[in-house]
C-alpha cells in the first residue's frame, strides 16, 4: 500500500480502475443487445445469434489489435500522458455514439463506434501500464503489476454488477406493461396472464442463450388455449421480430443510461490520466535526488516528470 504514496502510481491505477468500471459490463450488455434484439430483427435465427454476435463485435477487437502495440511504442518514445488521456476520451465518444443509436441501428455506424472504442482501449492500455510500472522501484514492479491487475479485474467485476443491476431494475418495471401492450396489439390479449410468467431476467437471458421464450410458454399451455389463438398470431409471436421489438422497448432506456454512465466514468479517468505527467521513471528520479543531496526516498514521494 505504500506504493500509493507515489502520485503517478495512484493516478494511473485509479484511471485504470475507472476505465474497467466503465467498460467491463458494457461488453456483455452489447452482446445481449445484439443477440436479443438486433440480430433476430435482421433475420438471424435465435440459435445462430451467439456466433454472429461475436462476429459483429470484431471491430472492437480490430481497433485494440491495431492501436495496442502502436500506442505502447509511441508512449515509450513521447510519453504516456496524452496517449492514455486521448484513448479514454475516444472511449467516452464511443459510448455517446452508442447511446444515440436506436435499437434497429445501421450496422456501419455501430461498427465505427466499436472501432473507436477498440482504438481508445488500445491507446489507453499500454501507456497507462507503462506509467504504473515506471513509477515504482524495480524491486517492487512485481507487486505493482499485481496491484494493477487486481484493480482492473475488480473494476470489471463491479462494472458487471453495476450495469446488470441497472438493466434488470429497469426491465422489472418496463417489461410487464410493454409485454401486455404488445400482446394486445398482436391480437392475443388472452396470453397476457400466461406470458407474464416470463421474468424480466428470463426474457433477457433467453436471448443470450439463443432461444425464444415464447415457444416455451406456448408449449406449456393447454391445447385448447393454443387452439383459440389464430395461426397468424402464433406466427407473429414465434417469429424473429415480435419478441425482440417488445424486449427492445423495455431494454433500451436502461442501456442508454448505462452508456452515459460509461462515458462519464471515462471522462473522469481521462482527467486523472492527464495529471500523471509526460514521463516518469523511478530510476532517474532517484539519481536526480542523489545529485541534489536528497535521499531517493524523499524524491520518490514528490515525483519527477521528464518533459524533454
Amino acid at each position: 500500500l505504500n506504493l500509493f504514496k507515489i502520485r503517478v502510481f495512484t493516478l494511473a491505477n485509479t484511471a485504470g480502475f475507472l476505465s474497467a468500471l466503465a467498460r467491463g459490463g458494457m461488453f456483455f450488455i452489447l452482446i445481449l443487445m445484439l443477440q436479443g434484439i438486433w440480430l433476430p430483427l435482421h433475420g438471424y435465427s435465435y440459435e445462430s445469434t451467439p456466433f454472429w454476435a461475436g462476429i459483429f463485435m470484431l471491430p472492437l477487437t480490430a481497433g485494440f489489435v491495431i492501436m495496442g502495440p502502436l500506442s505502447g511504442w509511441l508512449s515509450d518514445k513521447y510519453g504516456s500522458r496524452w496517449f492514455a488521456t486521448s484513448g479514454l476520451l475516444l472511449i467516452a465518444l464511443s459510448f455517446i455514439i452508442l447511446a444515440a443509436l436506436p435499437y434497429d441501428f445501421d450496422y456501419p455506424i455501430f461498427a465505427v463506434a466499436l472501432l473507436i472504442m477498440g482504438i481508445g482501449n488500445g491507446m489507453f492500455g499500454s501507456p497507462n501500464i507503462a506509467s504504473i510500472m515506471n513509477a515504482v522501484p524495480p524491486e517492487d514492479r512485481g507487486v505493482a503489476s499485481g496491484m494493477r491487475s487486481m484493480l482492473q479485474n475488480s473494476g470489471m467485476v463491479v462494472s458487471m454488477a453495476l450495469f446488470f443491476t441497472i438493466v434488470i431494475v429497469s426491465l422489472t418495471h418496463l417489461f410487464p406493461p410493454e409485454l401486455a401492450t404488445s400482446l394486445t396489439s398482436a391480437g392475443a390479449p388472452g396470453l397476457i396472464a400466461p406470458m407474464s410468467a416470463i421474468p424480466p431476467t428470463g426474457a433477457l437471458f433467453a436471448a443470450f442463450l439463443g432461444y425464444n421464450p415464447v415457444h416455451t410458454i406456448l408449449v406449456s399451455l393447454p391445447a385448447t388455449a393454443v387452439a383459440a389463438i389464430s395461426p397468424v398470431t402464433i406466427t407473429v409471436l414465434t417469429g424473429t421480430t415480435w419478441f425482440p421489438t417488445t424486449l427492445a422497448n423495455a431494454f433500451m432506456p436502461s442501456l442508454r443510461i448505462s452508456f452515459y454512465i460509461g462515458a462519464l466514468l471515462s471522462v473522469i479517468a481521462a482527467v486523472l490520466a492527464s495529471m500523471t505527467g509526460s514521463r516518469f521513471v523511478h530510476e532517474l528520479q532517484g539519481k536526480e535526488g542523489e545529485k541534489e543531496g536528497e535521499s531517493p526516498e524523499t524524491v520518490e514521494d514528490t515525483g519527477l516528470e521528464i518533459t524533454g
